[in-house]
């Protein structure tokens, strides 16, 4: 009985580690094809997810300004989308604003980073 659970839970910790697995498999995937009618952001929403974890600065506050912009640029991205594929005006006048809100967001952002000697991004 004993020799069974430890089969078991050897095998629960081996189902848990896959889809870890199949994530870390995945880098420099080619997502450019993964879009759906229902979903035509996922092409947007990866590249920004990417971009996101691969941003990086010298410290916390740093690091989280550099995953901010392209944050906010996958906002920007995923709202161009909405405008050219939704016909609902409501939804256009929102897409439109977050556009224009969030490149000013990363505007400033970029102006905090050029005034405390950062690189821009």
């Amino acid at each position: 009985m004993l020799r069974s659970m430890i089969v078991l839970a050897a095998l629960a910790a081996l189902a848990a580690a896959a889809p870890l697995a199949a994530q870390q498999a995945m880098p420099g995937m080619d997502h450019s094809k993964m879009t759906s009618p229902s979903n035509p952001y996922m092409t947007a929403e990866m590249a920004m997810h990417e971009k996101m974890m691969a941003a990086k600065g010298a410290d916390a506050g740093e690091t989280w300004t550099r995953k901010m912009i392209e944050h906010h640029r996958g906002a920007v991205e995923m709202s161009r989308i909405a405008l050219r594929e939704s016909r609902d005006p409501g939804f256009r006048r929102m897409a439109q604003m977050t556009i224009t809100n969030q490149q000013k967001e990363v505007a400033d952002i970029n102006a905090m980073l050029r005034a405390k000697g950062k690189r821009v991004q």
